[in-house]
Formats: C-alpha cells, structure tokens, sequence
C-alpha cells in the first residue's frame, strides 16, 4: 500500500509526471481494450480490407485525440496561442514545445494499440487475406473455379467454420503466412518507435540544449502561473462571497432591530481577514476589468528593472555592489491597461 501511495504522490508531483502516468494508464487500457475486443471478419471480399485496416487505423486515432484531450495542457496551449500580445510577447518556441511535448505523450497508447495488433496478426490476416499468393502456397489451376470465385473463397480465410477452399489452398498455411508477415510488420514498427525515441532522447541535448531548456522552463512557469491565477481567482471568491454573505445578514439584523426585533449581534472574527483578501476589488465590474486586464495585457516578467550585471562585469563603476547591512525587501510591481 506504501508504495501505491508513493506512485501517486510521484504522479501528483508536478504537470509533467501526471500526464506521463495518463498515458501509461491509456496504454494498458488500450491493451485491456484489444484483448477485450471481439474481432469478426466479415468474409466478404470487398469488405475485408476496409474491416482490418479500420480495426488497425481508426482506434489509434480515437486515442490519439483521447490524449489530447486529458492533457490539460491543451487549453494553457490553446489560451497562450489566442491571447493579445499586450505586456508580454509570445515566444514560438515555447508553443512547439507544449505542442510536441503534448504528442509525444499523445501518442504512446496509438503506439501501443498498433504493436499489439501487428503482433496479434488478426487485422492483416483478414484485410489481406485476398491477396494470398495461391501459385507459391496453393493450387491456383483449379479447373472448376474463375478468378472471382477464387477471391470469394479466399475471403473466408479468416471464417475457418465456412472456409470450403482446402483444395486450392490450406486454412493453417494461409493464416501463417500472413500472421508471420503481420508479426514481422510489429517488430520493426516496435523498432522504429524505440529508435525514434533514443535519437529523440540522445540527440536533442547535442544540439539546442539550451534553448530546449529556455522552452521547458518557461512551459513549467506558464503552468505554475495558471495554476496560482486560479488559486488566487478562488481565494478571492470565496473571501468576496463571505463579506457578500455577512453584509446581507448584518442588513438583515439591523432592519430586524429596526421592527423592534432585539436579537444577540456577535461580530464574526474572520470578517477583516476576508475583507483583507479582497485586495480592494469589491464590485462586479472592476473584478470583470481586472479578469479582461489578465487576459489582453498580462504584467512583462521583469521582477528586477534596475541595474543588472552586463557580460563578466557589473554594470557601472566596474565594481561589484556592496551588500547591505540589512535585508532589503524586494517588491515586484505590475502594470496592465485595458
């Protein structure tokens, strides 16, 4: 159980080790959901190939979208794109980052719904079960039979309770024929993913190491800056809904005095820390301005406008500032306009 509580605590840790534990829970659903699946090939030859392919393509494009929308990525990316330019500019490369960073993790349960149909052979075995070829394997000089009837025959591959073509070619041939060229496709489609992943992986700190740590960090910081702004934003609700709520019932109290009506009046303890929170926003519409000032011009993240160090030197006389005796507040100011 102590360990359960570990992984959960890990995943919990930040943004980036949830969605990994997201796709790693898409993943094994997307096995769960394959074994769990009841495949049936229709037989026919003109739909056999739609079938296969469809079993193989199209639930790795449902899954795909599906790790795209648990990512809760999606809406920050979505939000930074569309936003006004305002106070702060918008670095592209920060937005490919988020971007690809959300594929990548996007498209491991595709990745791993493909591998296991490969693998299992089913999907090849009846899209292409047509294209068998007979004159290696079979006897295609049946004298009986025209080429669409051969195809018709060949079709029911998959179907072994209606197959009726043992005389042109074997069931168990056909079927591991092509359930060896499936396995083969898995393999090195496993392998392809896992020598993508390594140049991925080994490659990039050779090149843009440090612009790649630029766009992570700034990814984390935009994050972490939603994550507060909502924290904040609740925290502000709250303390305005509690001042709302005491204000209605001390109005309420005092028309009950007024009727003559005497009733105990204890003042709550927590109303100056609430009316504290407000931070002076206390009416509809300048809480509304605020929210359209966060959004059209967010404040530039420039915490230190004064002198900074330039090069290998300081900026100045040339020599380094002295340290004050006493520990200087530092205050960060922001500046918006609607």
């Amino acid at each position: 159980m102590d360990k359960f509580r570990m992984i959960f605590q890990f995943f919990q840790s930040n943004q980036e080790s949830f969605m990994n534990g997201i796709c790693g829970i898409m993943a094994l659903a997307s096995t769960q959901m394959y074994s769990a699946f009841d495949f049936n090939c229709p037989c026919l030859p003109h739909y056999n190939l739609a079938y296969g392919l469809g079993i193989l393509l199209v639930p790795p494009f449902i899954l795909f979208l599906l790790g795209f929308v648990l990512n809760n990525n999606i809406s920050m990316l979505a939000e930074e794109w569309r936003r006004p330019q305002g106070q702060r500019g918008k670095d592209p490369a920060v937005l490919r980052y988020m971007f690809c960073s959300m594929a990548q993790r996007a498209m491991i349960a595709p990745a791993v719904w493909v591998s296991v149909t490969l693998l299992d052979g089913k999907c090849i075995t009846c899209a292409f079960c047509t294209s068998v070829p007979v004159e290696t394997l079979g006897n295609a000089s049946h004298p009986r039979l025209s080429q669409r009837e051969i195809q018709r025959v060949l079709a029911r591959i998959p179907c072994r309770e209606i197959y009726d073509g043992q005389e042109i070619i074997a069931n168990e041939v056909a079927v591991r024929y092509l359930r060896c060229i499936s396995q083969a496709l898995g393999w090195c489609f496993v392998l392809l993913m896992t020598m993508l992943a390594f140049l991925v992986r080994s490659l990039r700190p050779c090149f843009s190491q440090a612009a790649f740590l630029k766009s992570r960090y700034w990814s984390h910081y935009i994050d972490i800056e939603r994550k507060l702004f909502d924290e904040t934003c609740a925290e502000h609700a709250r303390s305005f809904a509690k001042v709302c709520i005491q204000q209605f019932f001390e109005s309420m109290s005092a028309d009950l005095v007024a009727t003559r009506c005497h009733l105990p009046r204890k003042a709550p303890a927590d109303a100056g820390e609430a009316a504290e929170k407000l931070l002076g926003i206390t009416d509809w519409g300048t809480m509304n301005m605020a929210l359209k000032s966060w959004h059209r011009c967010k404040p530039p993240l420039n915490l230190h406008p004064a002198a900074l160090p330039t090069g290998n030197g300081w900026a100045g006389e040339g020599q380094p500032p002295t340290h004050p005796s006493a520990p200087r507040r530092e205050t960060a100011a922001y500046y918006s306009c609607v």
